[in-house]
């Protein structure tokens, strides 16, 4: 069978696979499954090197949600067992590289290319693009589920005063150096995978390792882009009644930070898309030779 057939026949069984125990384990509610299926399938069955740093991701991110449920339930009126994201929120933290993974297999077909902005500048853009989104999306997770963890006071970014848990724009130290790491991994996947599925010349090879830095940088911007949009156009506000910080204005809700123009998954895809566009046009300089 030529490997036309055989690569979108395999990634539609591992994207069901991973799509139901998702479902079955509450990471992914049934829209999230099924948009999560749709977006495995199309990462792996076009770019499986693309599609591993997908993976990364995700079984990272599902992981740490997971991590210390009781204590995030106590500070997050919204948190849900197991994470549950929905379609919106899959789509928020996917769509920007599912569209250009499709623009990348339109340009070079199912072979996998090294970040080298001598043979082609667009293609180097495009693979950019795709590890600043993920390193944006791992990182801003990483930050989050174990930052909330840490019993360091949070501060609001655009003040550094003292906030309460789960307040959007609220950093810590611990929370930060998260962002950075959840970067790196998707760096290290990147790169690593692209060992064995890219073929470039040696000094070419070498140079893919700047990715990894590259990533952590990328990781560590992202989440804070998304804490500054968090801090300024994402309403927070302290419920009386629920003593609990919520995330939309109310009667019984003083306000502590924020005006009430994006959601949570509207930040999350205007830090992606940023991160996106800067890590493209960086990795456009640092991968010329």
């Amino acid at each position: 069978m030529e490997r036309t057939l055989i690569q979108p026949l395999i990634a539609v069984l591992v994207s069901s696979v991973i799509a139901f125990r998702s479902y079955k384990k509450k990471s992914l509610d049934l829209s999230g499954a099924f948009s999560g299926f749709l977006v495995m399938s199309a990462h792996l069955a076009l770019n499986f090197r693309c599609g591993a740093v997908l993976l990364a991701f995700f079984f990272s991110s599902s992981k740490l949600t997971k991590v210390g449920a009781d204590k995030k339930h106590k500070s997050d009126v919204d948190y849900k067992e197991g994470g549950q994201r929905n379609w919106v929120q899959v789509l928020s933290n996917s769509a920007i590289a599912t569209v250009l993974i499709v623009v990348i297999w339109y340009l070079v077909g199912w072979e996998d290319k090294c970040l080298d902005s001598k043979e082609s500048t667009l293609v180097t853009s495009l693979l950019g693009g795709i590890i600043g989104h993920y390193a944006c999306t791992n990182g801003d997770t990483w930050s989050s589920e174990i930052g909330v963890l840490s019993d360091a006071q949070p501060r609001l970014i655009t003040t550094f005063k003292p906030v309460r848990k789960g307040t959007n724009g609220g950093v810590t130290k611990t929370g930060l150096l998260a962002a950075a790491a959840g970067g790196t991994v998707v760096g290290l996947t990147f790169v690593i995978i692209g060992f064995f599925t890219a073929k470039c010349s040696s000094d070419v090879a070498l140079r893919q390792l700047l990715v990894i830095p590259l990533s952590a940088l990328a990781g560590l911007g992202g989440s804070l882009i998304d804490s500054l949009l968090g801090a300024t156009v994402q309403f927070s506000g302290f419920c009386t009644v629920r003593n609990k910080v919520v995330g939309k204005p109310g009667p019984t809700v003083k306000r502590i930070s924020g005006l009430n123009i994006l959601d949570n998954n509207g930040v999350n895809f205007v830090s992606v898309l940023l991160t996106t566009l800067l890590t493209s046009v960086a990795c456009v300089y640092i991968f010329r030779h």
